[in-house]
């Protein structure tokens, strides 16, 4: 089973260059953190309008919560590009912050944007018969909406071989894209069901957590998230080493 197999090549990636990946990503998955940290002691305000609850800011967090934001995705972005990077090249990090590759990290934010407006078009577009049938058989609405997730995570994998090309900065437009894993419907739909579903397995404990603010909670959602985001970007890189660039993944 091919998507097993880029799943666990993913994870291997990271778990025999751990010193690497800490290397390469804990700074700059501190900085990315503080954003969620602020956000979690200082949640938005529930305000009544028109008969309907919705959240609001408070005033002076609002500042905090955009600058905060701007360095978590430019964060991201650089553990990305600087991961990608190391695992596609042997580039290895210097110290404790990997090298800054401005013009690919901007590359990487667009085809990001790109890749973001598409998978949000296809669900839009699939949500529209599977709401129709939602309305005509309820007890399926749940399973309906696990087939949408599922979507946008298989039109994800299809586009996203274009993410690790921009952190070389290598072009491969979009077309060129889906057509790496033309063929490969199966082992995508293998591939965006098994990441979904570890997504939300090791998620749990803190969902379930009473308390979003204690100290345990906030732990383990740093380290699930950290170790989710490093084999999310490894997943790419494997999937971009095996099928533009014809690496093995054995």
């Amino acid at each position: 089973m091919k998507g097993w197999q880029i799943f666990r090549h993913s994870f291997n990636l990271v778990m025999a260059n751990l010193d690497q990946a800490l290397r390469l990503s804990l700074v700059l998955y501190l900085v990315q953190s503080f954003y969620m940290i602020y956000n979690v002691f200082n949640p938005p305000e529930m305000m009544e309008f028109e008969g309907t609850e919705i959240p609001v800011m408070a005033p002076e967090t609002v500042l905090p919560t955009i600058l905060l934001g701007l360095l978590a995705i430019v964060a991201s972005l650089w553990i990305a590009v600087a991961w990608h990077r190391f695992a596609l090249t042997g580039e290895t990090a210097v110290g404790w912050v990997p090298r800054f590759h401005g013009s690919n990290i901007l590359g990487y934010l667009g085809r990001s944007i790109l890749i973001g407006i598409l998978v949000v078009l296809g669900v839009i577009v699939a949500s529209v018969p599977i709401g129709i049938i939602s309305i005509g058989m309820p007890a399926l609405a749940g399973g309906m909406s696990l087939i949408l997730i599922g979507l946008g995570a298989y039109l994800f994998f299809r586009l996203g071989v274009m993410l690790p090309a921009a952190a070389l900065g290598e072009k491969l437009a979009l077309g060129a894209a889906w057509d790496a894993t033309k063929g490969e419907s199966g082992t995508i739909v293998t591939l965006a069901m098994i990441v979904v579903g570890a997504s939300i397995l090791i998620q749990l404990p803190s969902w379930f957590n009473e308390n979003p603010t204690s100290v345990l909670n906030i732990v383990y959602s740093l380290v699930v998230n950290w170790l989710a985001t490093i084999i999310g970007i490894s997943v790419l890189t494997t999937l971009y080493g095996h099928f533009v660039e014809g690496r093995p993944i054995d």
